[in-house]
């Protein structure tokens, strides 16, 4: 028995944001301050740094469970599965259903039950639940489906990732520009075909790095202090990140057996492409080899940093051939990677 995804599902919001369209905000620095820079050089600089481009934002009727819906529909047809037999339900979001221009979020029921209901399932023994655990939640969410599978309590899964960060971001902070929206789903099934999970790793970070990432107020002291936002201590991130990533990697790789030689594909969270090539040639380094054309697939330039999305959505992308340059073929071999609050890094190393 081997465990494998056997479908995919995307949502990519069609609304496009462009980074022209932040020339107009008003961005301050931490303490309330006006930031020395015109928008036209924030811009520029958070090109460079980022690589992003442009990214997607909801549609002002959706909220995180309708975007999830729609991509677990993708998957479950992928599959060819009845939606009936699916043991587990798993999303993985951070800040629930918020709807436009409100600052509520709304976690009861579970988004992962909501999910259910929009496919109209009704067999009971379908268990649905959410999964909080930052950005990696969906690499996660996936183990705990491979787990369950193992011990003979489960035969499908269907393992979501889903979130809209744009309706938590602080509009004052220039890093307001980096998040997005989005959904991706997986069903993880027990199969006879060859290949699937090889190996995973997984770990937690808090004693000095709980709060690297956290809620706070606006950084205009006229805002409504009531009111908070997703706030993170990027220089911070980015050493723990390359100091810890790596390795958690190379770790992963060891337990499956494979030759770092044999790696096809690396799917890291798409948080950030500098940061992101600054860790995979770290990686490659403790093997003392150069990083290979290609073997990082990327996003984020059109998608942005849309959380537990980002990796099954880029998965989804590739086997359907919409990222260009970019394909898997049965066989191959890719490492799943992320790195979010928490601080939690996880990674799995996949035979397709």
């Amino acid at each position: 028995m081997n465990i494998k995804i056997t479908g995919s599902g995307s949502y990519i919001p069609t609304k496009k944001v462009t980074n022209s369209d932040f020339a107009q905000h008003d961005f301050l620095n931490e303490d309330g301050t006006a930031f020395n820079m015109t928008n036209d050089i924030i811009a520029e600089k958070f090109v460079e740094i980022t690589g992003i481009i442009e990214r997607r934002y909801a549609a002002d009727d959706m909220v995180n469970s309708d975007m999830a819906i729609i991509a677990a529909k993708k998957a479950i047809e992928k599959s060819g599965i009845d939606p009936e037999t699916l043991d587990y339900i798993i999303l993985a979001h951070n800040y629930g259903d918020i709807q436009t221009n409100t600052i509520q979020s709304d976690t009861v029921p579970s988004l992962a039950t909501r999910v259910k209901y929009g496919l109209q399932i009704k067999n009971p023994k379908c268990v649905a639940y959410d999964i909080l655990f930052g950005c990696p939640g969906w690499i996660e969410a996936v183990i705990q489906a491979q787990a369950y599978i193992k011990a003979g309590m489960a035969k499908k899964c269907l393992v979501i990732g889903s979130e809209t960060l744009s309706r938590v971001v602080d509009k004052h902070d220039r890093d307001s520009m980096i998040y997005s929206d989005g959904a991706g789903a997986t069903i993880i099934e027990a199969t006879d075909d060859e290949g699937g999970i090889l190996a995973h790793e997984s770990a937690t970070f808090s004693f000095d790095e709980a709060k690297f990432l956290y809620f706070g107020n606006s950084f205009n002291k006229n805002e409504d202090p009531n009111i908070r936002y997703i706030k993170m201590y990027g220089r911070k991130i980015y050493e723990f990140a390359l100091s810890n990533v790596p390795k958690a990697m190379a770790s992963c790789l060891e337990k499956s057996g494979i030759a770092i030689t044999d790696v096809k594909k690396i799917l890291i969270h798409q948080a950030n492409e500098k940061m992101d090539e600054a860790i995979i040639n770290r990686f490659y380094k403790l093997f003392k080899m150069e990083t290979p054309a290609g073997i990082m697939p990327m996003s984020i330039h059109k998608l942005g940093n849309s959380s537990v999305a980002t990796v099954p959505t880029l998965y989804d992308l590739i086997v359907n051939g919409e990222l260009e340059g970019q394909n898997l073929n049965k066989g191959d071999v890719i490492i799943f990677a992320s790195v979010g609050a928490g601080m939690n890094i996880n990674a799995i190393v996949y035979k397709m």
